[in-house]
């Protein structure tokens, strides 16, 4: 290999490696979870739970406002005791399904 390969190839193989980090964070996580209902904010998209951890989304128990669709809302209002599907993409966190 010539002088050109050389510098060539550490450049090439870091550009992989920033790559490859930023696909693997894009890609959306989604897990299942139960948890209570702490209030709702149909008109502003929200919902807030209080749950246990959640390891596939790298959460600890707390209680966190989600984003949700109002048409998943139908009966669910503040105390009651659900199970939803959650879903992170990038920092944002979204209720994708959800029942008593």
């Amino acid at each position: 290999m010539g002088k050109p390969s050389r510098v060539l190839l550490p450049a090439v193989a870091a550009a992989l490696a920033v790559c490859s980090f930023y696909s693997v964070q894009a890609v959306a996580q989604e897990a299942s979870a139960t948890g209570e209902v702490r209030r709702i904010d149909a008109q502003a998209g929200k919902i807030t739970l209080k749950h246990g951890a959640i390891a596939a989304l790298d959460l600890p128990a707390m209680t966190l406002v989600y984003r949700i669709d109002p048409a998943l809302l139908g009966d669910i209002k503040p105390g009651d005791k659900v199970s939803f599907k959650a879903r992170r993409d990038g920092g944002i966190y979204t209720v994708t399904a959800i029942s008593k």
